[in-house]
């Protein structure tokens, strides 16, 4: 059975600017352009996606495990961050639709930190937060075949994939299968759907928005409880993903060389001659002085041949280096 949920104005709101970023961040191969902001990033959904569940370690403590230096912290700690690069480098080889791959993944993110990792649980749980129940599971004895449904679900190729995202991730918090991990591994397999149709979804650190606004996370999460559906974090978590996005084409244009920027607008502009404006059109977070400076360099370099003055000027590609 089909998940209850309604498509709100906000919701398709949300799709439609996603849709623009996502096609934004492809046309201008902003990811393929900087491996280091690759990296950065997913140090980020790392640190985020464990500080939401109490890790200590900081982004540069997280750095120096990847570079295989040595870090002083809790021993349960490192092993999280150890187990959480691992399933990283092992991103590609899970497939989201194959309930199997769910359960080997969460047994490498919850390897030596629990006793039966990759397995769901045998005893009923619930959610505390402060003094109060916030949420009770499922009985256990329901918990494999609800998921087992819940996977049929993602098989729904009708469903726009940013909304299954959101579904899975809300159905799965409900269900709770696991007795530790459900908020790494729902965070982390909604990354996994997304990735099925948007390759960005693998270097994008929504969870670092999350971390910033846990409190909105589980109030969206508690409302599509009180409805009994998921509307609500559906338009939380897409609201979180356009922001991660918007973020993504911010920093990653600024991290951008002069070069950088020169040679992706030559690769994806048609017209032989340009502008400033059309210039500052294509990347716009970028000042009028940096546009300006770019330009400048191009035709020191021989990249571009600079004509007319003033309002009139204009610029020719003659090569790239």
């Amino acid at each position: 059975m089909k998940p209850p949920y309604e498509i709100t104005p906000q919701i398709l709101k949300y799709i439609t600017s996603i849709s623009e970023k996502i096609g934004e961040v492809n046309a201008k191969y902003l990811i393929k352009a900087n491996p280091t902001l690759r990296k950065q990033n997913q140090i980020k959904t790392i640190h985020s996606s464990l500080r939401i569940e109490g890790n200590t370690l900081t982004e540069e403590q997280i750095t120096a495990v990847v570079e295989n230096k040595r870090v002083i912290g809790p021993e349960k700690d490192i092993i999280e961050v150890l187990n959480a690069l691992e399933v990283y480098k092992n991103l590609k080889n899970f497939n989201p639709n194959k309930e199997k791959d769910f359960l080997s993944a969460h047994q490498l993110l919850l390897k030596n930190l629990i006793e039966k990792p990759g397995k769901y649980r045998n005893q009923g749980v619930g959610i505390i937060q402060g003094s109060k129940v916030a949420h009770v599971a499922p009985p256990f004895e329901n918990v494999p075949f609800l998921m087992k449904d819940l996977f049929e679900y993602l098989k729904d190729t009708s469903e726009i994939t940013l909304i299954k995202s959101c579904v899975f991730h809300y159905e799965m918090e409900f269900i709770h299968p696991f007795l530790d991990g459900n908020g790494r591994m729902g965070r982390l397999w909604q990354t996994l759907i997304l990735m099925q149709d948007y390759p960005v979804f693998e270097f994008l650190p929504f969870e670092t928005l999350i971390y910033k606004n846990q409190k909105d996370y589980y109030k969206a999460l508690s409302q599509a409880d009180k409805e009994g559906k998921s509307t609500k974090f559906i338009e939380y978590m897409l609201k979180i993903i356009e922001g991660s996005l918007s973020e993504l084409l911010e920093t990653s244009i600024q991290k951008l060389t002069s070069l950088d920027r020169i040679q992706l607008f030559v690769q994806n502009n048609n017209d032989n001659k340009f502008t400033r404006k059309e210039y500052i059109n294509f990347f716009k977070n970028i000042s009028t002085a940096t546009a300006s400076r770019d330009l400048k360099y191009a035709v020191e370099k021989k990249i571009l041949e600079k004509s007319g003055d003033k309002k009139t000027t204009s610029y020719r590609k003659l090569n790239l280096p």
